[in-house]
Formats: structure tokens, C-alpha cells, sequence
């Protein structure tokens, strides 16, 4: 795998029904899911989209098992993209309206980005493997 440090944002591929999916649940968030809101709608407005069957296997789409390396604490984690329902940070489904989660929508493995924690210090996160769910 080829890491790509980049200096400007890594380039965001979305679905075209998850881009509209997410741009309703950005627009709709409140309260401590505002921020992360904002920086989801941020995020979709430069993406390109795709025909579901048209996105790589290696950009993360809703649902996607992506392991990422947090540099800032040198840790490596494995978790799955999900909607604000669908999110339990026990069994690693982390929501798409936290920071980590608005950062991750669309990137693909090795894109490295800066990205605030829910304390606004930037972090730099580095995409290791991304894992398509089984189409049912």
C-alpha cells in the first residue's frame, strides 16, 4: 500500500444516494452533533459522486470496516461507519455525525488528513484498509 501525505485534503468520493442521505442528516443535526454536522456538509460539498456499482473498493462508503491510524496517539483502530441510529462505540459502529466519522466519508486507503477530535486539536489519521460490508 502507498501512503500519499498531501498538504491539501485528500480528494472525497461519495455514492449519490448516501451523498443526499448524509446531506439531510448534516443539515438536520443539533446539539453536540452540530459540529460534526457542519464539517459533514463541508465534506460533501467538494465530494465527487458515484453510481454505487461506479465508487472503488477502497473508498469508504456508509457501512464500511475501515482500520486507521491515529498518529497523535499512535494507536491503530478498526471501525464501522454507521448512521446516527446504528452507532455503539462498544462494538465499534462509530456515527457518521462525530468528527472521526464526518472525516472518514469518502476517503480511501492510504489518504492521510488532519482532523479535529471532539477538542478541536487537529489530528493527523492515516487510512490503513478499507472493507466493503457483504452485499446482501
Amino acid at each position: 500500500m502507498t501512503i500519499r501525505i498531501q498538504t491539501k485534503r485528500p480528494p472525497v468520493r461519495l455514492i449519490d444516494i448516501e451523498a443526499e442521505r448524509l446531506t439531510g442528516i448534516a443539515l438536520n443535526a443539533s446539539g453536540s452533533a452540530m459540529q460534526a454536522g457542519e464539517l459533514l456538509i463541508d465534506e460533501i460539498g467538494r465530494a465527487s459522486t458515484f453510481k454505487a456499482d461506479r465508487i472503488p473498493s477502497d473508498v469508504i462508503t456508509m457501512n464500511s470496516i475501515i482500520e486507521f491510524k491515529d498518529a497523535a496517539s499512535r494507536t491503530s483502530r478498526t471501525v464501522q461507519l454507521v448512521y446516527p441510529g446504528d452507532a455503539d462505540i462498544s462494538a465499534g459502529r462509530i456515527s457518521i455525525l462525530t468528527p472521526v466519522g464526518a472525516g472518514l466519508i469518502g476517503l480511501s486507503a492510504g489518504d492521510v488528513i488532519l482532523w479535529p477530535d471532539r477538542d478541536g486539536r487537529e489530528r493527523p489519521l492515516t487510512i490503513l484498509k478499507v472493507t466493503q460490508p457483504a452485499q446482501i
